[in-house]
């Protein structure tokens, strides 16, 4: 992928503080969410029959490619291959819905802010398919990959989830806005929101 040019510079002294605030963040949340974890893991592997911890490329900051890690939500379904996951979708078991409601399933993202793959606030991860596909058709794509991605970022709390070209426009929109304006103080209002947004029960993919 080619090198890309960033639209906001933070200063070194700001992305010390980001960083720093990552690890001290992600750490405390893994600590404050291992009884969750564990728990989630081994029922997602008895109930899927695989490791309950689900793994995938993504594309990060400058195109980089590292796995994600999420509680596996979905098991194999023959004759069901898609790319895309729908809400109704037929491999999402009964717990697995339960973890995407809750965003529990998210969790074990934290181990990727912890190994600097990712950031608390950021982007969206996206798989290489996509990102391949949506660059050729949607104006300034590259821009979203001048910073990390996060585990929720302001375009998560701001758009409902959506994966059609005319959704990643939109929602390209708030990404910019983030990387233009991002702050410390402005990743502690998005992940106020986030938090609300999942105790109210809104905004489950």
């Amino acid at each position: 992928m080619e090198p890309f040019e960033n639209v906001k510079g933070l200063s070194p002294g700001q992305r010390f503080a980001k960083r720093a605030f990552d690890i001290f963040g992600a750490g405390f949340g893994l600590a404050a969410t291992f009884w969750i974890i564990l728990p989630a893991w081994i029922l997602a592997s008895l109930d899927t029959r695989k490791n309950g911890f689900f793994t995938q490329e993504r594309v990060g900051r400058e195109g980089r490619i590292f796995r994600v890690i999420k509680i596996r939500t979905m098991r194999d379904v023959p004759g069901i291959n898609s790319t895309v996951t729908t809400g109704k979708d037929q491999r999402i078991t009964s717990l697995g819905r339960f973890w995407r409601k809750s965003k529990f399933d998210e969790l074990p993202q934290l181990i990727n802010v912890l190994k600097g793959d990712m950031s608390f606030v950021g982007p969206r991860p996206e798989r290489r398919f996509f990102v391949e596909k949506l660059k050729e058709t949607v104006p300034y794509y590259n821009e979203r990959f001048t910073v990390k991605p996060g585990i929720t970022g302001w375009a998560q709390i701001r758009y409902p989830y959506g994966a059609s070209e005319e959704d990643a426009l939109e929602k390209l929109k708030y990404e910019l806005y983030y990387i233009k304006n991002m702050s410390v103080v402005m990743d502690l209002m998005v992940i106020f929101h986030t938090v609300k947004i999942v105790l109210l029960g809104r905004g489950s993919r």
